[in-house]
């Protein structure tokens, strides 16, 4: 009760971290009984933890303790397989040296243990409440499209491309595919020094916040993958194939420049990776294949029309595009844990 009563007498905020190849994405909710009262988002040119991402962190901290910071996973060494049963899952993939959990008691996403204590090492400073597999964004961010037909769903990052094939809300198959093993930004993070002198965090510890285990949180507070009952959630309103429609037609009228270089070839490297699972997904006699017609595509990069006319015309794919910002689905399910 007594917590409680300090807990109405502070705001909530929300910090949601997403590392790229480069650079960092830091965004903040603010909540005040249960509304949000400010946001903020910048940009910073690094992965690693700076001086600069901490004090905009405490601008928004330092007069509340109850913060919570939330991550993206940006593990190479993930994926999500099709069964929950213990006995089972090594028929899919070798998971001996990963962290995983259950999804809705129907499947199970996993990520390297090296790479979760390189987060929790990179973050020491700060500590870490929620580290969230990009297949939960997914659930999410599709879970009216992935309760109907069996459709493949891709959420495209950069250097990275989180495919998962669903038939009305059973997974099928799923699969992390790497455009670039980034090692070298685990390997960054991990030699990042803990006890930088020109580093003064000055942030206030938030309450039973305090000496974070990022793998012992992710066990009590089920914050790895282990969500809530997605279907439990208020509905949000359905995509309708009126809407998928013109919103390919929207996209067909869009006068778009040559695309460059650059981005021609990763499109088309997308595109071959993509083609290549799908390949695997038919193929391989573990999975339930199915006859895949749609695919839905989370776009936080960017990608260019190539990557879209590549699916429809060489795999004869309908292909619906849904732009989105990884940082602020972060945000959507720090909010689902949180009961906000």
């Amino acid at each position: 009760m007594l917590d409680n009563f300090f807990e109405a007498l502070y705001n909530k905020v929300l910090i949601n971290i997403v590392v790229k190849r480069t650079s960092t994405n830091i965004y903040i909710e603010i909540y005040s009984k249960k509304a949000v009262i400010d946001q903020a988002q910048e940009s910073f040119d690094s992965i690693l933890l700076t001086q600069k991402m901490i004090e905009f962190i405490k601008s928004y901290t330092k007069e509340s303790p109850y913060f919570y910071i939330s991550v993206l996973d940006m593990s190479a060494e993930q994926g999500a397989l099709p069964t929950c049963e213990k006995n089972r899952l090594s028929m899919y993939a070798d998971i001996s040296a990963a962290e995983y959990k259950c999804h809705d008691k129907s499947w199970t996403y996993y990520t390297s243990k090296t790479d979760l204590y390189a987060v929790e090492k990179h973050y020491a400073k700060i500590g870490v409440d929620f580290v969230f597999s990009p297949f939960s964004i997914i659930s999410n961010f599709f879970k009216d499209k992935i309760s109907t037909n069996v459709a493949m769903f891709l959420l495209i990052q950069e250097g990275f491309i989180s495919l998962s094939i669903f038939e009305q809300g059973k997974l099928l198959y799923a699969e992390h595919l790497d455009m670039d093993t980034p090692e070298e930004i685990n390997e960054e993070m991990l030699s990042q020094s803990m006890d930088d002198e020109d580093i003064d965090l000055g942030i206030e510890e938030g309450i039973d916040l305090e000496d974070v285990d990022v793998l012992e949180t992710m066990e009590d507070l089920d914050d790895f993958g282990d969500i809530e009952d997605l279907d439990s959630l208020e509905e949000i309103d359905e995509f309708s194939q009126e809407e998928d429609i013109e919103e390919e037609l929207a996209e067909a009228a869009e006068a778009v420049e040559e695309p460059k270089e650059s981005s021609f070839n990763e499109d088309y490297q997308r595109f071959s990776l993509i083609q290549t699972s799908l390949s695997h997904f038919y193929n391989d006699e573990k999975y339930e294949s199915q006859f895949i017609e749609n695919v839905y595509i989370a776009d936080s990069v960017g990608v260019s029309n190539d990557l879209k006319h590549y699916l429809e015309e060489e795999m004869f794919l309908n292909v619906y595009v849904r732009h989105m910002k990884a940082y602020m689905e972060v945000c959507e399910l720090t909010k689902m844990e949180l009961g906000l």
